[in-house]
């Protein structure tokens, strides 16, 4: 009996903790559990969704129904199954362009926050980029490039990388002057040790929301791209590819449109969902105030 009290006693702070955290946090538990739902959906699809790039000319706009869910395109293609497989290319191309973006950016903005002979000459070159608008920089890259999802993930993630670079850099700027950072580099301890130990895990609050920002950005403008034809192949689904397949028919059938722009409208709506409700919980000053 006691070793049994003693384990609920044990259990029930820990359950009324988490529901706690849940109820004080609700736009990050909708935001994971839409993101969740969108990655096994993208993972299963082969299960659970016919061949995207099957014609079927007898089927060719087909209303939504329940042979087709989301109706047919002009090809005969399952609208369904399409939207289905665009959820990879998105999930794939935002979370590999908030990868890359933010670990570049983090070299670079530490570098140029430490050392400020790196700062005056990367830093032009990032104001520079920045001059440039994400989506028409992407497009300039991709047409010296062979179109294809590796060389779209590429192009969007250089615009991103001085977004993240400002931030970081600004993270260093104002953590360098502290007194035990002074402190460690009159002692003689190493640049390397100092910026590994001290003053890197400053900057990883503000670089977790800043990648989930880059995260949807990155799904919106690999959207646009292959809504203007500049993105993915054909032969490669997207939401923005086939909503730019569809735009002709739109008066005839707009279910070709309103179902991938429904979900890409969801994706990004979930993951800006994490990225306020990370922001909130990890900024000192907002935490306090809630």
């Amino acid at each position: 009996m006691t070793a049994t009290a003693t384990a609920a006693d044990v259990a029930a702070p820990a359950k009324s903790g988490a529901w706690d955290w849940i109820r004080r946090n609700p736009t990050i538990v909708i935001g994971v559990a839409i993101l969740v739902a969108l990655a096994v959906l993208a993972v299963i699809a082969p299960l659970i969704a016919d061949d995207p790039l099957g014609f079927d000319p007898l089927n060719r706009l087909k209303k939504p129904s329940e042979t087709f869910w989301f109706g047919t395109d002009q090809f005969g293609r399952d609208v369904y199954s399409r939207v289905v497989y665009g959820a990879r290319v998105s999930l794939i191309v935002g979370i590999s362009v908030a990868v890359i973006a933010t670990a570049i950016g983090l070299v670079i903005g530490v570098l140029c926050g430490y050392y400020r002979a790196v700062d005056d000459t990367a830093m032009r070159v990032m104001d520079g980029m920045m001059a440039i608008p994400a989506i028409l920089l992407a497009i300039a890259l991709i047409t010296l490039m062979k179109a294809s999802l590796l060389i779209v993930i590429i192009a969007i993630s250089i615009p991103e990388i001085p977004r993240v670079t400002r931030l970081v850099r600004s993270v260093v700027l104002s953590v360098r002057g502290q007194p035990y950072i002074e402190a460690a580099i009159a002692s003689g301890t190493r640049a390397r040790t100092i910026m590994v130990r001290h003053i890197l895990p400053s900057t990883f609050a503000p670089l977790i929301v800043q990648a989930t920002y880059v995260c949807s950005s990155a799904i919106l403008i690999e959207a646009g791209l292959s809504f203007l034809g500049a993105g993915t192949p054909p032969e490669i689904p997207s939401w923005g590819n086939v909503i730019s397949l569809g735009r002709t028919f739109f008066q005839l059938a707009p279910w070709i449109i309103f179902f991938p722009g429904v979900m890409l409208a969801v994706t990004v709506l979930a993951i800006n969902l994490v990225g306020d409700g990370l922001r909130d919980t990890l900024d000192p000053r907002i935490a306090r105030r809630m």
